[in-house]
Parts: C-alpha cells; sequence; structure tokens
C-alpha cells in the first residue's frame, strides 16, 4: 500500500459518509473500512465466504483480514484459512494521533488535541501474543500500517469531566505515516534494534527501541519464541539475550 493508494481509499469513505463531520455513520468502523479498499479498491472481492468463515478481502487464493484489536477472534479463521490459503493480517497502528472529544446530547466537537503516544509497529506485539501458535505458518504475513488518525470519543465516562472511561465513537484516518510488512519469520529481525549491545536485558532492549519496559517484556519473549532471539545466562535478577545464530 503507497500513500496514493491510502488516499484514494480514504476519499471514497468520504464520500460515502452522510454524516457532515464525515464519520461514524457506516456499518463498519472508518479505519476499518478505509484499509480494506487500500488493500484491496474492488469492492467484489470484499467480504467473501470461506470455509464457514467471511474472509474481509479474498482474492486469487489469498486472503487478508483487517483486524483493529483483540486478535484473539482471529483464532478460529486462521485455524480453518491458513492449512488452505496464505493469510496476511493487516493491523493498523495510531501513529500520531488527535483526540476529538464529542458531547453525546448535542454533538459538539472540542478542539483536536495531541496525543502525547506516538505509535509504532512494536505496538503489535501485545496482539501478536493472542495469536501466538500460528506465528510459525509460513502461510501467516502481517502488515503494520502506521496511520496519523483522529480519534472521536464520547463524553460519556465516570470522572467529573467525563473523559475516564468514555467510549471511542470512531478513528478516522487522516495520512499514511509508513507501512511495517512481516512476509516471513526472519523479517521479525527487523524489531531487533542495530545498536543494541549484546548480550542484553529486556530493560536494555526497551532504552535501544524507546520503548516502555512494559512492552518490551512483551516484544522480546515473543522474538525469544520465533527464534529469532535466544536466552544467554542471566545479569542479576534478568535474563540474558542475544540475536539468534
Amino acid at each position: 500500500m503507497d500513500r496514493e493508494t491510502f488516499e484514494r481509499a480514504k476519499l471514497k469513505v468520504l464520500l460515502k459518509q452522510n454524516d457532515p463531520h464525515g464519520f461514524g455513520t457506516l456499518q463498519e468502523k472508518s479505519v476499518h473500512a478505509v484499509m480494506k479498499l487500500a488493500y484491496e479498491p474492488d469492492e467484489d472481492y470484499h467480504e467473501v465466504p470461506v470455509e464457514g468463515y467471511i474472509a474481509d478481502i479474498y482474492r486469487d487464493g489469498r486472503i487478508i483480514e483487517i483486524q483493529n484489536g483483540n486478535f484473539g477472534k482471529l483464532r478460529p479463521k486462521l485455524a480453518a484459512f491458513l492449512p488452505l490459503y496464505p493469510v496476511t493480517v493487516v493491523f493498523p497502528i495510531p501513529h500520531f494521533k488527535w483526540l476529538i472529544w464529542m458531547d453525546e446530547e448535542s454533538g459538539e466537537l472540542s478542539e483536536k488535541h495531541k496525543s502525547p503516544v506516538t505509535g509504532s509497529a512494536y505496538h503489535a506485539f501485545p496482539e501478536l501474543y493472542k495469536i501466538k501458535p500460528f506465528l510459525k505458518d509460513p502461510n501467516l504475513s502481517f502488515s503494520f500500517p502506521l496511520i496519523d488518525m483522529d480519534e472521536y470519543r464520547l463524553l460519556n465516562g465516570w470522572s467529573r469531566n467525563k473523559k475516564r472511561g468514555s467510549s471511542r465513537y470512531d478513528r478516522m484516518p487522516v495520512s499514511l505515516f509508513d507501512e511495517i510488512r512481516v512476509e516471513r519469520i526472519e523479517d521479525f529481525m527487523q524489531f531487533v534494534p542495530i545498536d543494541l549491545a549484546e548480550p542484553f536485558t529486556i530493560t536494555d532492549f526497551a532504552k535501544a527501541a524507546g520503548l516502555r519496559r512494559e512492552l518490551a517484556a512483551e516484544t522480546v519473549p515473543l522474538l525469544l519464541y520465533l527464534d529469532i532471539l535466544q536466552r544467554e545466562g542471566k545479569r542479576g535478577r534478568e535474563y540474558l539475550y542475544r540475536v539468534a545464530e
């Protein structure tokens, strides 16, 4: 997927919307709709029955599943699809995100405020863990588009300002920042920082990758499972790792 393809898909979804703000009126959420059109512009290949399930995209013997989260729901589909078809799982990740709050009663929108969190492909790892038994299947590949997006949230939370515990209404893609692809297991090597001195701990990995330690603690064990890393003793209470030979 390139930026021109992304922009065409985004425009097509916006033109389908009846809402003057251009979001939230489709049966599916906007990010999912844009991604389907970006990866397959011909809607004849969308929502196709395959092996007792509905594939988001099925064309020429290949399946693409768009997943905005909760990879656990993918397990039955993967079990049915992977023995027979190549499957690419697309997981769009917010790169830069601007929050916009919506009053449920009046529909009034707040000004945009940029989230302090910058998303990266590492944010896929907590989801990948949920389909860990399938990760070594040669028919499985991934695409992680990093999308700048507006996120609309309802002011319906439990706190005084109604923001804590609030519901997400929709996310509208703004632009494509990058796309990280994993075609085979060896491609997970790109998640090991180049300047990471060996052997290293999870804390070292987090620092080199610019991650919170909690996210690094979900990334490193998965790279170990995929034989990208190997364990090598301990330093104090922490295990040591190096790139597998």
